[in-house]
């Protein structure tokens, strides 16, 4: 365990210390006003909003309460309260007393959230707007680039600006350099003068080069952004009369060596250095309605599950860094998980249920690039099933157990339409057409199956799983590949992982993550970055990096 204080990504805008939410019918403002003495660790001062992981865990949180509590928001404007600055990116000086992991793992949540921003503009009907009112730089200007698109104030002093490499000796990690190529096209050359210099663009040049969509003069800047907000909000589908649906802190407890919420329990063997986390499928009767569902709200079974697996994986990313393998099993009633998913998939226009799918799918997303080895364990009284299928086939491997001898035992797992899109990967792909390389024939034999309750020879034939061992042999064979597996290089399996996981198309997503795990993840160890006289490390005290020149 980290012997630094833990790490709580739950939070509610009563405690924020960075952000202000304010919504006004169909357009919500997310104001930034970063506390510099609010950090959320010692030895550094959060200026001229700059941020850390605690600022990122309120945006993070302020943007999923939008989601529920306010489905009568259609158009998010994020923007400044301080004069002339918006954003200048993430703390320096926290990044350059940072252990290397801290660093990664603050990137990689980061991304995650700026991803979460474009994953509700596509599928959920919210729209971003960056209303840049002053200088934006670094993961500043990552986070406005995130928005559907980014309004300057053309003050002859406000620009845009990604300095890592000239400054810092770092790339802009977070997404920018990505988002300038896949997303606003900004053209190659004028995106190598971009990152290479420091003092930014600003006015016209700015939008000229594409780094931002439209400027306006001080005096017209905020009709401007409210112009275009309601403009935005005017195509979205998002109900004006939704029933709120208030997130109210989960019922958790934190153990020394586990988690334990209502549908998710997280085990920790220290000494095996592993965690068997656990989902429960559905308890008693559900919603069957979308009466049903308004009124069960925060407590209806996908969306507290979702939510839970969420806080769960990212307690265990952060606070648990040296617990390298993750077992992943469920409990429940099969036919219960597939009913649940049958009304999800007949209700899924409805705002409430469309959101619920949001949050599964980004959780699930969450799970895929974890960097961690994930095993599936599919045991008696397992519920693998439709949705929460989706989490065994994220896993690397999948062991399920077989009963020739007593079949009224052995687990089933089961398919539904779930699994064909419902929750794709950063790939876009579903689970199903990345685990068989998109292979139309084999992933339609799959969907044969649907509702059917295969069992682990049934599961085998059909490629659902990686072995099928009977129950003489189950004990041996998965305790043997556990052990295996704790003996090996943790970043050798980081990089495999990473590799074997995303072996479908190319998007942008799964290049923010790529780049991170190879690129950024190795200039962060290079002396020229975090040596005594890195970039990283000098950075304020007046004095010049010295770098090591040669090419490697």
């Amino acid at each position: 365990m980290s012997t630094s204080p833990q790490v709580d990504y739950q939070t509610s805008p009563e405690q924020y210390k960075h952000w202000t939410l304010n919504c006004d019918g169909p357009v919500a403002t997310l104001t930034m006003n970063v506390n510099e003495d609010g950090g959320l660790r010692e030895g550094y001062k959060l200026k001229l909003n700059s941020y850390d992981l605690g600022v990122d865990i309120e945006l993070n949180d302020a943007v999923q309460r939008i989601r529920f509590e306010h489905p009568e928001v259609r158009t998010v404007v994020i923007t400044s309260a301080r004069d002339r600055i918006f954003c200048s990116g993430a703390n320096i000086f926290m990044l350059g007393k940072s252990s290397h992991a801290w660093k990664v793992n603050f990137c990689k949540f980061t991304n995650e959230t700026r991803n979460g921003l474009e994953d509700s503009s596509r599928h959920e009907g919210l729209k971003f707007i960056a209303a840049v009112n002053g200088a934006c730089a670094g993961g500043g200007y990552e986070l406005a680039a995130a928005c559907d698109e980014i309004i300057l104030v053309d003050d002859r002093s406000s620009s845009v600006s990604l300095p890592e490499v000239p400054l810092l000796g770092v790339l802009p990690g977070t997404g920018g350099l990505t988002r300038l190529t896949d997303k606003r096209k900004v053209r190659h050359d004028h995106a190598d003068i971009f990152c290479t210099t420091s003092e930014g663009v600003r006015g016209q040049r700015a939008v000229d080069w594409k780094l931002v969509d439209a400027i306006a003069k001080p005096a017209q800047f905020k009709e401007a952004v409210q112009k275009r907000a309601q403009e935005l909000a005017a195509q979205s589908d998002r109900p004006a009369d939704g029933r709120s649906v208030k997130l109210t802190p989960l019922n958790r407890k934190v153990g020394e060596n586990g988690i334990d919420y209502d549908y998710v329990t997280v085990a920790i063997d220290r000494a095996a250095r592993n965690a068997v986390l656990t989902v429960r499928g559905p308890k008693g009767p559900q919603p069957a309605t979308v009466a049903a569902i308004e009124e069960a709200g925060v407590q209806w079974w996908p969306l507290q599950m979702a939510r839970e697996l969420d806080n769960a994986i990212l307690h265990m990313r952060t606070n648990e860094l040296d617990i390298g393998t993750w077992l992943l099993k469920t409990e429940g009633d099969v036919q219960a998980v597939l009913d649940a998913d049958a009304v999800m998939l007949a209700n899924q226009s409805h705002w409430l249920v469309r959101q619920t799918l949001g949050l599964m799918r980004r959780t699930f997303a969450r799970l895929d690039v974890s960097s961690r080895s994930l095993f599936a364990l599919i045991e008696e009284g397992s519920c693998f099933a439709g949705s929460l299928l989706e989490v065994a086939l994220s896993a690397d491997r999948i062991y399920m157990l077989a009963l020739p001898d007593s079949p009224e035992k052995a687990p089933k797992i089961a398919v539904s339409e779930m699994n064909f899109g419902a929750l794709p990967m950063v790939t876009r792909q579903s689970r199903l057409q990345r685990r068989f390389y998109d292979d139309e024939a084999t992933v339609a034999k799959v969907r044969e199956t649907q509702g059917q309750k295969l069992d682990a020879d049934q599961a085998m034939a059909l490629g659902l799983i990686t072995s099928n061992p009977d129950d003489i042999d189950w004990a041996d064979e998965t305790r043997m590949v556990i052990e295996e597996r704790a003996s090996m290089s943790p970043d050798a399996l980081t990089g495999l992982e990473a590799n074997l996981r995303f072996n479908g198309p190319e998007t942008m997503e799964t290049r923010i993550f790529g780049r991170l795990t190879a690129w950024q993840n190795w200039i962060f160890i290079r002396p020229n970055a975090v040596g005594e006289l890195g970039a990283l490390k000098v950075y304020g005290s007046g004095n010049k990096a010295q770098f090591d020149m040669n090419r490697v």
